[in-house]
């Protein structure tokens, strides 16, 4: 299932503007430390519905939601992907409240491994042998970071598990972009009340009643949910799995040095040399990309 060239190009941008809003993440999830994970994961999930229904009222897709709603394989499909997406989520916030960044960062650069896998294996996708280089490239850069961080493998593995398989069947998922999450944050609702309103309960009670600035942070979630989701389901429908995957050492790249310069994590030299193998890999396989959008461009001379 090969993506065709210019189309892969055209989805590049998008894939790389989620990229970049994940990898800018730790920053928001740090300012909302004091909440409990799951509460949080909770109010993302229902702050991401409103948002994605009404793109579905603008952009007039309504037939397509209730197609996704009342066919029962796209159904099972998307209530796979969204038991996966939400699990990706807790974890993730889960590691980056208990100042387990770099956990969460290694799991994002597993990831890409596991998705150029899936998508070669079970999709029939082809690398170059330029896009091959790079997968090797980066594996030996993954080599290193693993080889210091073994304690770190069970977040790290479960985060890479589950997006990696989220792609797949987002990938897989005949249905749009808009829809599809829309579909997702519905599945994902009923829980994230019931959490919401049993932590509401606690002793602190509900974290919508912290701060006026603080409701603020939570109701952007939402957005922060919605926006990278979509760009990420439009590319991945554009792209090859395996590219699109391998594009995602941009993440926890930009999250690794969050963590360095902000948060103050030591960048050691094995890190160091991981981010210049990746950054490696990354512009041998992006030029690859785009060479071949070029080879397969019209001549605009009819030559």
């Amino acid at each position: 299932m090969q993506a065709h060239p210019e189309r892969a190009a055209n989805g590049l941008p998008l894939a790389l503007a989620a990229y970049t809003i994940w990898g800018f993440l730790p920053l928001y999830y740090h300012l909302l430390r004091g909440i409990a994970p799951l509460e949080l994961v909770g109010w993302r999930v229902i702050f991401t519905l409103p948002i994605c229904l009404a793109i579905i009222v603008f952009r007039k897709q309504g037939a397509q939601l209730r197609m996704a709603l009342t066919t029962p394989r796209i159904l099972i499909a998307l209530a796979a992907s969204a038991l996966l997406i939400g699990g990706n989520w807790l974890i993730y916030v889960i590691a980056i409240t208990s100042d387990r960044v770099l956990a969460a960062s290694l799991g994002y650069y597993i990831n890409p491994l596991v998705s150029v896998l899936l998508g070669t294996f079970l999709l029939g996708e082809r690398l170059s042998r330029t896009q091959w280089l790079a997968v090797g490239i980066a594996g030996a850069g993954i080599a290193l970071l693993i080889g210091g961080a073994l304690d770190m493998l069970g977040i790290a593995l479960s985060l890479a598990l589950c997006f990696g398989g989220y792609g797949l069947i987002r990938k897989l998922a005949p249905i749009g972009a808009v829809p599809g999450l829309t579909v997702e944050a519905t599945i994902l609702l009923l829980p994230a009340v019931a959490i919401v309103a049993w932590s509401g309960q606690g002793p602190a009670g509900s974290a919508l009643a912290i701060s006026t600035s603080t409701s603020a942070l939570i109701a952007l979630s939402g957005v922060l949910t919605a926006v990278p989701l979509l760009l990420f389901a439009v590319a991945v429908r554009r792209m090859n799995l395996s590219t699109i995957g391998f594009l995602q050492f941009l993440t926890p790249t930009l999250a690794f040095l969050i963590g360095h310069f902000v948060f103050g994590e030591p960048l050691s030299p094995t890190r160091l040399a991981c981010f210049v193998l990746i950054w490696i890999a990354i512009t041998l396989f992006v030029r690859d990309i785009l060479a071949k959008r070029k080879e397969t461009a019209p001549n605009p001379r009819g030559t």
